[in-house]
């Protein structure tokens, strides 16, 4: 929920309990107040992937135009990983006035090769959805059915990004 935008108060206006309540106690429970969930879709630049039996969640906070975003996926046995590059939507689209970076992490699960790979989480201006990003400087990638790894069952990818909503 948007936090409201206070009213202009007038020289000798009687303040009630429930305007004082409108003006600061409900925006402060809207402060401190948990996420919300929001259902996330994954696209890619080719082939569509489908969870199938895997897990995609999201989840987010607005405060203002400030979005943090949370999304989290977990691979299934049927999952289908597409082909080309990913993107998990946003639950708001970002404003215009910068691109934003975050962070993605991989989890890689599969016997013999467990292991986990830090990444970039993108957003360019007055999109609506994050690109994973993993690699160096000199070789980063967009997430794909192999990079950072070559997915299987159970293996987890989670985004986090702060962003001004449009």
């Amino acid at each position: 929920m948007a936090i409201a935008v206070p009213r202009t108060w007038v020289v000798g206006e009687v303040v009630t309990a429930a305007i004082q309540n409108a003006e600061i106690r409900d925006q402060f429970l809207d402060l401190i107040a948990g996420g919300t969930a929001y259902t996330v879709a994954w696209t890619s630049t080719g082939t569509a992937p489908a969870t199938n039996n895997g897990t995609l969640t999201g989840r987010y906070k607005l405060v203002g135009k400030m979005c943090d975003a949370t999304i989290k996926f977990t691979a299934g046995t049927t999952t289908a990983y597409g082909t080309g590059n990913w993107m998990f939507s946003l639950p708001f689209a970002a404003s215009s006035s910068a691109d934003w970076v975050g962070r993605a992490f991989a989890g890689d699960l599969s016997v013999g090769a467990a292991g986990y790979s830090q990444g970039t989480a993108y957003v360019a201006a007055s999109s609506t959805t994050a690109g994973p990003y993993f690699g160096n400087t000199a070789g980063a990638q967009n997430a794909t059915a192999t990079v950072p790894q070559t997915w299987a069952n159970g293996d987890r990818l989670w985004i986090t990004i702060r962003y001004e909503t449009a």
